[in-house]
């Protein structure tokens, strides 16, 4: 009997483990590591969604199988989110539903639209699932390089022409985890052209839409003029509300890529529990200031980082959108890749943050630094982070070697 499975096999190690079974080693021998690693919301859910969760809770009608799609009211209030955000329509009954989470959803719709050896394009960096949801679909991946927008835009049209077979699709995540870059509408308009002139489906990744920092809130792909003949966009009520153990995100856009998850999830899963999805519609139709106040705190963090990582000795960009810091590896850890410096992080700073190589070879020269930690932990952090930049070329010298001796 042959162990090793096909599927399994297509799969690489997963980088973040290691960082997890180390910093985990370091707590168990009592130290205080500050987690940056992990997109994991400390805030509480508001109130008033956990008060109708507890609510509906009491029904023993309940307790019953849900629907795969999204029970009625759940699908309109997703639909009235597009409306009143981005002044997309949205049928609720043909052009939405319910995911359990962003993460299932995009890769259940994998599983529907891919054939064996189809040729998927994902840009690299990039959030695990947006490659390896195909990659488990059974397609091969082109991976475009997206360290800017404009370079990503650039080349989606070389790797077209360069694709064996030619591609089925194109996964776009803005505001991008883990770079947290963002996009306006004309960016978006010159992919839905791309994608349409290259009869390409185009998988649209929106999961930070409520947490940004400036003036302008980040739009929605489906404001395209035509963009649902080819669209189909995910968001999550993860970060928005503080839910992300609650399971619930939503897929949006061409009515045919929907059908076709829906076929997919009618065979796996029976929805969320009915409760969890009336709390979520009550999230997206009830009062929003608790978005404004969340958003305020991230944006407190993100400040805070900046300007208390700048007096340690490590500049870090200030993200724009997103609950996420990219993080160039100062100079004197650069050589040695962001999987080891993250673990000297934990060892000398008492740091976790997640190496970028997790999110493609094109992230390895910078890690993911998360806004879940108060302003307090982050200054604390950034106090260990001075002592380590101090020390740091004895540190990188010390490793260097103990590698080469290996």
């Amino acid at each position: 009997m042959n162990p090793d499975f096909h599927r399994i096999k297509r799969l690489p190690p997963y980088v973040f483990e290691e960082v997890n079974r180390l910093k985990a080693k370091a707590r168990a021998a009592g130290d205080d590591i500050i987690d940056f690693g992990m997109g994991n919301p400390d805030m509480p859910t508001p109130k008033h969604i956990i008060d109708k969760l507890v609510e509906t809770t009491t029904d023993p009608r309940m307790n019953r199988y849900s629907a795969s799609r999204g029970i009625p009211g759940l699908r309109k209030a997703m639909a009235a989110y597009y409306g009143r955000r981005f002044g997309v329509k949205i049928d609720p009954d043909k052009e939405v539903i319910a995911t359990l989470g962003s993460k299932e959803g995009f890769a259940n719709l994998a599983q529907a639209m891919t054939a064996p050896g189809d040729t998927i394009l994902v840009p690299n960096p990039a959030y695990p699932i947006h490659a390896f949801g195909f990659i488990l679909a059974g397609a091969s991946i082109r991976h475009v390089e997206a360290s800017s927008p404009e370079q990503f835009l650039h080349g989606l049209e070389r790797a077209v022409r360069h694709a064996v077979p030619p591609p089925t699709a194109v996964v776009v995540s803005y505001p991008s985890n883990p770079t947290a870059q963002v996009v306006d509408l004309d960016f978006y308009k010159d992919v839905v052209a791309f994608a349409k002139a290259k009869g390409l489906w185009v998988l649209s990744d929106l999961a930070y839409a409520e947490i940004y920092f400036g003036d302008k809130a980040p739009p929605s792909m489906l404001q395209v003029p035509g963009a649902k003949d080819i669209v189909v966009e995910f968001n999550s009520l993860s970060k928005t509300y503080a839910m992300p153990g609650w399971r619930m995100g939503f897929a949006a856009g061409n009515e045919k890529l929907i059908h076709a998850l829906g076929r997919i999830k009618s065979y796996l899963d029976y929805g969320a529990f009915t409760p969890i999805q009336v709390a979520a519609a009550t999230a997206l139709s009830g009062p929003q200031d608790c978005v404004d106040e969340m958003r305020a705190i991230y944006k407190g963090r993100r400040d805070a980082l900046v300007e208390s990582f700048a007096r340690a000795g490590w500049t870090v960009p200030s993200p724009e959108a997103s609950m996420f810091a990219w993080v160039p590896i100062p100079d004197a850890f650069r050589h040695l890749g962001s999987l080891t410096f993250s673990k000297l992080l934990i060892e000398h700073a008492k740091i976790a943050v997640a190496p970028g190589i997790g999110f493609g070879e094109y992230g390895d020269g910078h890690v993911r630094i998360a806004l879940v930690e108060n302003e307090q932990r982050i200054r604390q952090a950034a106090r260990n982070v001075k002592k380590f930049i101090a020390a740091g070329p004895g540190i990188a010298e010390a490793r260097t070697a103990r590698d080469a001796a290996q």
